[in-house]
């Protein structure tokens, strides 16, 4: 990338967060996210043992930047003692916090994600909250203390891309910590526009673990990420309703 950004102070070169469910096998999981070329991967500790099968997911991840997760927590009372339970698991005060609210769209709950968010960055976390693309939501969990947002694209899991792009765009324009694309995406062309729209990284997982081929798939979203981030700051042209042809009219042979 031709521009590093960083969070909560910590300097990352890569645009791409993975994750780490639902793949195959691990040696499939290890290989997607070595072609993917990020830095931080997530895993849910509400559904990852540390002991018994699978157990060996966090050695086999060890030259990476562990971000655990609440997946599956309901209330902010649940998502914080996860959180504290990673922190005290995995040394480390990073947390992406999910609190759903409905179990059919995976929508987060509003007032106990603020909540949440508040009581986590007053225990000393860097908090990473997954929400839906509400600017105003997006503003308030910022000023609770949020090292970043991490708007949906659109339904987790469902590959449908960005659904509000001009929504999305807003929150990334007036955002004053990072904005994270988490939700949604389906493949790279989904990961370009978000992108192409300000954000500062896009978060992933089904869209790679569930790709016919992971590993070429985790390279094609490195790709997208870095293409997306690199249009977004030469800056598009601006849509026009009518033609206008890119070479000169005048001198033309023959007028």
């Amino acid at each position: 990338m031709l521009d590093n950004f960083s969070i909560a102070g910590v300097p990352l070169t890569s645009r791409l967060l993975l994750g780490t469910a639902g793949y195959p096998n691990q040696r499939l999981m290890c290989d997607a996210v070595r072609a993917s070329g990020c830095e931080i991967v997530t895993v849910s500790l509400r559904r990852a043992s540390l002991s018994g099968h699978g157990s060996d997911t966090l050695e086999l991840l060890s030259g990476y930047r562990i971000l655990p997760n609440t997946a599956g927590c309901e209330t902010a009372r649940d998502a914080i003692l996860t959180a504290e339970l990673a922190r005290e698991a995995l040394g480390t005060n990073w947390v992406k916090l999910e609190v759903i609210g409905d179990r059919e769209t995976l929508y987060p709950d509003v007032s106990e994600l603020l909540e949440a968010t508040r009581k986590l960055v007053d225990l000393g976390f860097v908090v990473l909250p997954y929400c839906s693309d509400d600017p105003v939501l997006c503003q308030r969990l910022a000023d609770v203390g949020a090292a970043a947002v991490m708007p949906m694209g659109s339904l987790i899991g469902s590959g449908m891309g960005v659904a509000n792009p001009a929504t999305l765009e807003l929150i990334c324009r007036r955002s004053p910590v990072p904005v994270i694309v988490d939700a949604g995406i389906g493949t790279a062309s989904d990961a370009v526009i978000a992108m192409e729209l300000g954000a500062s990284a896009v978060l992933l997982n089904t869209a790679v673990s569930r790709a016919d081929d992971p590993v070429a798939m985790a390279n094609a979203m490195r790709l997208a990420v870095e293409s997306g981030r690199l249009a977004h700051v030469a800056g598009r042209i601006p849509r026009r309703g009518r033609a206008e042809p890119s070479s000169p009219q005048l001198g033309l042979v023959g007028s």
